[in-house]
């Protein structure tokens, strides 16, 4: 019983630390998870875009909400808006509202075009710049005797965040559209198939 205690011992010793070094930490911890979680909520939208017939884009389960087209065309105006401030850009898609014309058509091609705008903005990100405020399109004036300061502008990865946190919120409605035509959502497929293996 000794003998195997002392081996066991022995062994966390050497083969814990191999195993670890193994698996080094990334070196931009922050900025490679903010693209895992985008490569994620992205993957569900151009699959989602993808998977609806044409019909299920005006689909409604109530009338009060935006149909699945236009829930789409709002994430992809969304997307280009918040990777176009973290860019320091104008907004490459200004003057279009892709929520106004939510056809099949247009919006897989709206959704392909804004990930990859998005793509450079995540894929490019360091743990430094997205530490970074976001420059304001001007300078704010200094607060008049008796007023707060004006806020701080944000930092990079509050907006980064933001844009997957909303995108994400939009993708659970879908999810329930999907689940009232009796589709499976493109996540749970991917799910389901994994724990098939």
């Amino acid at each position: 019983m000794k003998r195997v205690l002392a081996l066991l011992v022995f062994a966390s010793f050497v083969f814990v630390p191999v195993a670890m070094a193994q698996a080094p930490a990334p070196t931009e911890p922050l900025s490679a998870s903010l693209k895992a979680l985008y490569d994620g909520v992205k993957r569900n939208i151009v699959e989602t875009a993808d998977l609806l017939s044409e019909d299920l884009y005006g689909f409604k389960p109530t009338p009060e909400v935006m149909s699945a087209g236009e829930m789409l065309g709002h994430v992809v105006n969304s997307a280009y808006s918040t990777c176009a401030r973290v860019k320091g850009e104008k907004n490459p898609n200004d003057g279009n509202d892709f929520q106004k014309s939510p056809t099949k058509a247009v919006i897989t091609k709206a959704a392909a075009d804004v990930f990859a705008y998005c793509d450079a903005v995540y894929g490019g990100m360091t743990d430094k710049v997205a530490l970074e405020p976001i420059q304001m399109p001007t300078a704010a004036a200094p607060p008049a005797a008796g007023q707060k300061p004006a806020p701080a502008p944000p930092i990079k990865a509050r907006l980064l965040v933001s844009m997957i946190s909303h995108t994400n919120e939009h993708y659970g409605n879908l999810v329930t559209y999907m689940r009232l035509k009796g589709m499976v959502p493109p996540s749970t497929a991917r799910s389901q198939k994994q724990m098939k293996r």
